[in-house]
């Protein structure tokens, strides 16, 4: 997807969670670990009502930043796809889920957080600040419930 406008990087963010979310349930029913596939079925479904919440802000947003373009865009590291692309999520132990998705996670962020700094508008800034919001509590609230089911 070629993203030019803050409109496009929304709606690639909420293709890319409801892709890794598409991935993990898939991964969740090869898992053999059961642990692992608790954790990839809870994940895929958080990863469910992100892509609905990124969802509601293309929806939501002023017109003006959803139109505003994204110059500097090219120059980020593109998040890698190769880790929301397939389901090798299925070979991969609770531990290394957790570190695949809290990268997946940080990259997303990083990418807001580069792109805050260079926003032209106030209105293109906030819509980035309040994306990058989502994001880290979404992370946030993802690490606590890891964290609980790590426990037991």
């Amino acid at each position: 997807m070629e993203i030019k406008t803050f409109e496009d990087l929304i709606d690639w963010t909420r293709q890319l969670h409801a892709h890794l979310a598409k991935c993990l349930h898939e991964s969740a029913a090869k898992n053999t670990n059961e642990r692992a596939s608790a954790l990839l079925d809870y994940v895929s479904s958080h990863e469910s009502l992100l892509e609905k919440a990124v969802a509601e802000f293309e929806k939501q947003a002023d017109p003006r930043a959803m139109q505003t373009r994204l110059y500097d865009y090219a120059n980020h590291k593109p998040i890698e796809r190769n880790r929301t692309c397939d389901t090798h999520y299925a070979d991969l132990d609770f531990e290394g889920i957790e570190r695949e998705i809290f990268d997946f996670h940080d990259q997303v962020m990083d990418l807001y957080d580069a792109l805050i700094g260079k926003a032209e508008i106030p209105e293109a800034k906030s819509l980035l600040e309040d994306l990058k919001a989502l994001e880290e509590h979404e992370a946030m609230r993802l690490a606590r419930q890891i964290g609980r089911m790590d426990d037991v």
